[in-house]
């Protein structure tokens, strides 16, 4: 695969942690604690090959439904993972971001992801934005609000909104809109995962779960879209 062709921005639903457990006869945890070494080979090897930006989908608004114990799990591996992969991350010049509300979550998480962002925010390699506590349409909600109170205080003209002015409120602020949108465990939705940023995204959608996600299965997403014709909206002749 040639630089040039690779997507600019890849974003990820790692999906199947639970299915991947239940097929093995553990517990759930476990199954997410596998998934948490597929998710560092995909870092690792996103920042290798010149991905620019990577968006993972840690936990959405909508995990808190699930039971406490399988949470409480969610949580101590988000914060376990910062603790035991920031000095690579910053070694390896990755930038992280977080894209979702902070301040729901427990105290030791927030400081956790606070330092990771603080630590890395002048690093110029891999972006890496990690969806944590996060909705599209929460995001797009907040971008609306941001906007308007900037038009009632008469920093921005009305009629100057444009696309731009959104993309620019949205968590994902100065990068590309997704290229590659990769959900795997065969599940076909977005589950309100960065609908503004999908707008002309490729989607794939591999049958594997999570955890069975190698680098072969990673490779091969990022092959077909490089094979892929991409118009936009626009038509070739």
């Amino acid at each position: 695969m040639t630089e040039k062709a690779l997507p600019r921005h890849v974003a990820i639903i790692m999906d199947g942690n639970g299915r991947w457990a239940k097929k093995h006869r553990i517990k759930i945890a476990l199954g997410h604690r596998r998934g948490v070494e597929t998710l560092r080979d995909i870092i690792r090897e996103s920042s290798d090959i010149g991905i620019e930006v990577l968006t993972l989908y840690a936990f959405s608004t909508e995990n808190w439904s699930r039971s406490p114990e399988e949470v409480e799990a969610l949580m101590g591996l988000l914060l376990e993972f910062f603790i035991s992969e920031i000095d690579e991350l910053d070694e390896k010049n990755v930038c992280i971001r977080i894209l979702g509300e902070k301040s729901a979550l427990p105290l030791p998480q927030q400081e956790a992801l606070m330092k990771a962002e603080n630590r890395t925010k002048e690093n110029t390699g891999l972006q890496l934005n990690i969806a944590i506590n996060y909705g599209s349409r929460p995001e797009i909600i907040r971008a609306v609000k941001t906007i308007a109170e900037k038009v009632r205080q008469g920093k921005l003209d009305i009629d100057r909104i444009d696309e731009s002015t959104m993309s620019e409120a949205l968590y994902t602020a100065g990068q590309p809109d997704v290229d590659l949108l990769i959900r795997t465990s065969g599940e076909q939705r977005l589950s309100n995962f960065l609908l503004w940023q999908c707008a002309y995204a490729e989607f794939t959608f591999p049958t594997v779960l999570w955890p069975d996600f190698t680098l072969k299965e990673y490779h091969a997403a990022l092959d077909d879209y490089m094979h892929r014709d991409r118009r936009f909206g626009g038509r070739k002749e």
